[in-house]
C-alpha cells in the first residue's frame, strides 16, 4: 500500500536488505550467564495470585489457573532475581546502526495469507544502491491500523485436560532417559495459560514441582526454552528486564525490545509484577542503569500512558511533523525533549501519519532524520517506536534475523521473541521474515539450531 508523499519520490523499489557493508554494525550476541537454580523450590507453584489483585483486568492467566494462595515458593528478597539455567544470555544485537532497506509490504489485510511479493535485485544481497536519494531509507508500512490482535502460531488446545497432560509429562520423565518428543508435543501445543494449569495439576497429582523435574531432565538451550514457555508471559517480560539490568553491565537492547513494543496494559502489568516478584521498582532500576536522553525515553515508556486511540488526527500529524523538523533538521543542534514527547505519547497509528507528513515537510524519512540527529541507545529506542508504528512484525522479524545471522546464535533473543510473540503475531512475523529475507523463519532456525531445541522451536513457529 502506498501513501501520498511517503516515502518521498525517487526511492528505488524494494531496495536490498541489509545494505552492503553494514552487516558488521550488528555485533555478535552478548554473553550474559544465567545463575543456576530457577526457580527456587520449596512448595507451591509460582506465580501467586497476590492479594493486591495483581494483575489488573485482562491480565494473566485466567482464574482457576493458579494453585491455592501460598503460591510461589522462595520469592527472592528485594534486590534479588530468580536464577535461570546456564547458557547464553540476553545479547545486544543491532546497536546504533539504522534499519534501512525494508521491502514494501504486500497489499493485504493484517493477518492475511503469506506474502507473495517478487523482489527484484536478488533480494537480499543483490545489487543495491549505496545510498538512497537524500540519504533516506524506507521502511515497510503496515496496511492496517496496529491492533493487538491474536495471530499467533500457538492457540489454546481444544478439549484441554491439565491432569492428562501432567500425566504425559510425568511418564516422559520417569525411568531411564527422557522422552523429549512427548514433552515437545505437549508444550508446543498449549497456550501459556494452559501450561500454568498443567504446572498446578502436576504438583497436585504427584507432590512434585514440574519445573524442578524438567530442569533435572533437560539442559542448555532446550532447558532455557522450556522454562521460558512455562513462565507466565508478564512474569517472563519482568524477569527479562531484571536480568538485563542485574550485575555488571546492562543489556540495553532487551530494555528497548520490551518497553518500546508493549501495550499500555502489558507495561503496567510488567511494572506491578517487577515490584511484587523482585521487590524492586522498575523505574528506579532504569534510572540507576541508564542515563541521559535514553533514560528519559525508557522512563516515559514504563509509565504505560501512550494514547491508544486508533483514530488519526491528520492536522495534529502535520503539526507534529513540523515540530519534529524544527527540533532536528530545521535547526542547529537537536531538541531531544520534543522527540521524546511526541514519540512517547502519540498512538502508533498517529505516529505513522506523522511519519508520512514528515516526509513531505522535510523531504526526508523520519527514521533517517533520527539517525542523523541521535546516536547509540536513544537512537535505537526512538527508531524501535517508529518501526512499531509502521510495521511491528517487521521489527521482530529483523531482530530474529540478526539473532541468527553470521557466526554463532544469540539464543536468548531467539527464544525470547519466539516465546513472547507466539500467541500474539508470530504468524505475521513469519510472513514479513519471508518477504524481507527470501527464506522462511523455519529454514533459518533449522540451519542455526540442532536437536530437541530445534524441534521445539520449529514446533512453536509452526514448521
Amino acid at each position: 500500500m502506498s501513501y501520498p508523499g511517503y516515502p518521498p519520490t525517487g526511492y528505488p523499489p524494494f531496495p536490498g536488505y541489509p545494505p552492503t557493508g553494514q552487516e558488521s554494525s550488528f555485533p555478535p550476541p552478548g554473553q550474559y550467564p544465567y545463575p543456576s537454580g530457577f526457580p527456587p523450590m520449596g512448595g507451591g507453584a509460582y506465580p501467586p495470585a497476590p492479594s493486591s489483585g495483581y494483575p489488573g483486568a485482562g491480565g494473566y492467566p485466567a482464574p482457576g489457573g493458579y494453585p491455592a494462595p501460598g503460591g510461589y515458593p522462595g520469592a527472592p528478597q528485594p534486590g534479588g532475581a530468580p536464577s535461570y539455567p546456564g547458557g547464553q544470555g540476553f545479547g545486544a544485537p543491532p546497536g546504533g546502526a539504522g534499519f534501512p532497506g525494508y521491502p514494501q509490504p504486500p497489499t493485504q489485510s493484517y493477518g492475511g495469507g503469506p506474502a507473495q511479493v517478487p523482489l527484484p535485485g536478488g533480494f537480499p544481497g543483490g545489487a543495491m544502491p549505496s545510498q538512497y536519494p537524500g540519504g533516506q531509507s524506507p521502511y515497510p508500512s503496515q496496511p492496517a491500523p496496529m491492533t493487538q490482535g491474536t495471530h499467533g502460531t500457538i492457540r489454546p488446545a481444544a478439549n484441554f485436560d491439565a491432569m492428562r497432560d501432567a500425566e504425559v509429562l510425568r511418564k516422559a520423565m520417569k525411568g531411564f532417559g527422557t522422552d523429549e518428543q512427548a514433552i515437545i508435543d505437549v508444550v508446543a501445543n498449549r497456550s501459556n495459560d494452559q501450561r500454568q494449569k498443567i504446572k498446578a495439576a502436576f504438583k497436585t497429582m504427584y507432590g512434585k514441582d514440574l519445573i524442578k523435574d524438567l530442569k533435572s531432565e533437560l539442559s542448555g538451550n532446550m532447558e532455557e526454552l522450556i522454562l521460558a514457555l512455562f513462565m507466565p508471559s508478564t512474569y517472563y517480560d519482568a524477569w527479562s528486564l531484571r536480568n538485563a539490568m542485574k550485575g555488571a553491565g546492562t543489556q540495553e537492547r532487551v530494555l528497548i525490545e520490551i518497553l518500546c513494543t508493549r501495550t499500555n496494559q502489558e507495561i503496567r502489568e510488567i511494572v506491578r509484577c517487577y515490584q511484587s516478584e523482585f521487590g524492586r521498582d522498575l523505574e528506579k532500576d532504569i534510572r540507576s542503569d541508564t542515563s541521559g536522553h535514553f533514560e528519559r525515553l525508557l522512563v516515559s515508556m514504563c509509565q504505560g500512558n501512550r494514547d491508544e486511540n486508533q483514530n488519526v488526527n491528520h492536522q495534529l500529524a502535520q503539526e507534529d511533523a513540523q515540530r519534529l523538523y524544527q527540533a532536528g533538521e530545521g535547526r542547529l543542534g537537536t531538541d531531544e525533549s520534543c522527540f521524546n514527547m511526541i514519540l512517547a505519547t502519540r498512538s502508533f497509528p498517529q505516529l505513522k501519519a506523522t511519519m508520512e507528513a514528515y516526509s513531505r515537510v522535510a523531504n526526508r524519512d523520519l527514521l533517517n532524520s533520527v539517525s542523523r540527529e541521535f546516536s547509540g541507545n536513544v537512537e535505537s529506542g526512538l527508531k524501535t517506536i517508529l518501526q512499531c508504528a509502521l510495521n511491528r512484525p517487521a521489527f521482530f522479524a529483523e531482530r530474529l534475523y540478526y539473532s541468527m545471522k553470521g557466526a554463532g546464535t544469540d539464543d536468548s533473543t531467539l527464544v525470547r521473541i519466539v516465546v513472547t510473540r507466539s500467541e500474539i503475531d508470530l504468524v505475521q512475523i513469519k510472513q514479513m521474515f519471508s518477504q524481507m529475507y527470501q527464506k522462511t523463519l523455519g529454514t533459518m532456525i533449522a540451519s542455526d539450531t540442532s536437536g530437541d531445541y530445534r524441534k521445539l522451536l520449529l514446533a512453536i513457529v509452526g514448521q
